[in-house]
C-alpha cells in the first residue's frame, strides 16, 4: 500500500524566518466560525503581520486577515477579529515566561489541516536586526555557492 505524502498547509507567513530568530514553535488548535473554515480552505488567509497576545490566561492571535467567505452573507465575521487560540494551560505558561523577557514575541508560522482540523504553528520568536538579516542573506548565498561549485566538481 502506497501511502501519498501530502502538504496539507493553507497558509504560510514567509517573512517571519527573515524577520525573526526563532527559538521554540508548538501546535495549537483555534477557534473558528464555519465561513472561516470554508474560506481557510480556499486559501484566502494571510498571516503577514500577525502576532499572539496572552490575555487573561488565554491566547489570542490578532492581525490575522481572513477573507469573507463569498457564499457566506450574514454568516460572515470580521477579517482582522482577534481569535482565540487552543492551549494546555502549561503550554500557555510557558509562553507567558518567554514572552516576560524583554524582545520575544509569540508570532503564527503557518495554518495548516490536521484529521480535518485547522492548526496553527505558533513561535516564539526574538526579532532580528537589519544586520542579521544581512548575515542571513550572506550565508544563505556563500551556501548556494558551496553547493553549486561541489556539484560541478563531483560530475
Amino acid at each position: 500500500m502506497i501511502k501519498k505524502k501530502t502538504n496539507n498547509t493553507l497558509a504560510e507567513n514567509r517573512k517571519a524566518r527573515h524577520d525573526y530568530f526563532i527559538e521554540e514553535s508548538m501546535e495549537a488548535g483555534i477557534e473558528l466560525v464555519g465561513t472561516e473554515v470554508k474560506s481557510i480552505r480556499q486559501g484566502k488567509a494571510n498571516l503577514k503581520d500577525s502576532y499572539a497576545d496572552i490575555i487573561n490566561g488565554e491566547v489570542f492571535v490578532r492581525n490575522m486577515h481572513i477573507s469573507p467567505y463569498e457564499n457566506g452573507n450574514i454568516f460572515n465575521r470580521d477579517p482582522l477579529r482577534a481569535r482565540k487560540l487552543l492551549l494546555h494551560k502549561t503550554e500557555i505558561s510557558k509562553l507567558v515566561g518567554y514572552t516576560a523577557q524583554k524582545g520575544y514575541t509569540i508570532i503564527p508560522l503557518s495554518l495548516y489541516l490536521k484529521h480535518g482540523r485547522v492548526k496553527v504553528n505558533l513561535a516564539v520568536a526574538k526579532g532580528k536586526k537589519d544586520y542579521d538579516k544581512r548575515d542571513a542573506l550572506l550565508e544563505k548565498a556563500a551556501k548556494r555557492d558551496i553547493d553549486r561549485q561541489m556539484k560541478e566538481r563531483y560530475r
